[in-house]
């Protein structure tokens, strides 16, 4: 069966991860192909996740850092230039996900490191966690895509993710970070670079054969139609923020004129309803407090014009309204 190897010369994360569903939707699975990949600082949160709940949004806007979500389960990672990423599709009849992990433990021998397998997902090296992976399975081909730890920056996660407090009772962000390791730390000389060489060299190894590598960059998209339709998807307000399943913000305060408290109820990233219980003299400041909240996106730029809008219509409100505007964007940032 013939290889294909195609690597990524963009870390645009919105490009790579829809790559890799237009790998697997699109390409025909009548070879082993390979992608390999990188992300800038990102923040890949899982199909089902709320980001202003599992993510300090306000800090990654102000730090340049991408939100993306992916199309599979699981919770948030962060990601950045120095995790080097993997993708394998096979045709399901000759999927051999021993095989994989064989090709990556050899590449990284060619490195001078010694690593095997651990568990169903790991990799590691003598104690040290210094890759996980995740698999997917349709009728006609299997998919095996990983990370490896190449020179990541451990400390940034916790910049960017609110950890929940379940999990942090359940596991320890310490004993966590103890638990993995940069593969930099057993051959300094290591890079994304150095790496997908050996994998490369040691897929073509492994299946006795040889393919060229196809670069792709944003210039794909324009040759590829099904990829641009991916990509645009990734990148998209709607597919990030707007895919959160339902919830409500509750929250309250005192201001000098009165209590707010506000209940919001959020589908699909955009405002539905609004609830707000105060002791307000004014019921007017109320009611167009509710009127202007109600359908716009839960988004703090959006309601932060929408309620300056309401503010200049106002004038006799604007001290008010500017106190709400000035509270809720403050809580929106988490």
């Amino acid at each position: 069966m013939k290889l294909r190897i195609l690597k990524s010369a963009v870390t645009n994360p919105w490009f790579n991860l829809a790559t890799e569903d237009w790998i697997f939707n699109t390409l025909n699975p009548d070879s082993h192909t390979l992608f390999l990949w990188r992300n800038s600082e990102t923040v890949v949160i899982g199909r089902s996740q709320n980001p202003w709940v599992e993510c300090k949004i306000d800090k990654m806007e102000a730090d340049g850092v991408y939100l993306a979500r992916r199309q599979s389960g699981g919770g948030a990672v962060f990601h950045d230039l120095g995790n080097t990423n993997f993708t394998f599709l096979s045709p399901k009849d000759s999927y051999d996900q021993t095989a994989n992990f064989t090709i990556i433990i050899n590449a990284l021998k060619k490195l001078g490191i010694e690593a095997d397998l651990s568990g169903r997902n790991d990799m590691q090296v003598g104690d040290k966690k210094i890759s996980g992976s995740a698999f997917k399975h349709a009728a006609d081909r299997s998919f095996h895509h990983g990370t490896l730890l190449v020179n990541a920056n451990m400390q940034k996660l916790g910049d960017y993710l609110n950890p929940h407090p379940l999990k942090l009772k359940a596991k320890g962000i310490k004993s966590v970070r103890a638990r993995v390791a940069n593969l930099v730390e057993f051959n300094e000389d290591i890079n994304h670079e150095t790496l997908s060489e050996a994998i490369i060299e040691a897929l073509c190894e492994y299946h006795g054969d040889t393919a060229p590598v196809e670069e792709l960059d944003e210039a794909s998209l324009a040759k590829q139609p099904n990829l641009n339709k991916y990509y645009q998807q990734m990148a998209d307000w709607d597919w990030r923020f707007g895919k959160t399943p339902e919830f409500t913000h509750h929250i309250e305060t005192r201001f000098d004129w009165g209590i707010i408290d506000l209940h919001l109820d959020v589908k699909q990233a955009v405002i539905r309803e609004v609830v707000i219980f105060s002791d307000a003299l004014n019921v007017e400041l109320i009611d167009l407090l509710k009127e202007s909240l109600t359908g716009i996106k839960y988004d703090k730029h959006e309601l932060k014009a929408k309620l300056a809008e309401l503010g200049k219509a106002h004038s006799e409100l604007a001290v008010q309204i500017d106190d709400v505007s000035k509270w809720l964007t403050k809580q929106m940032e988490g």
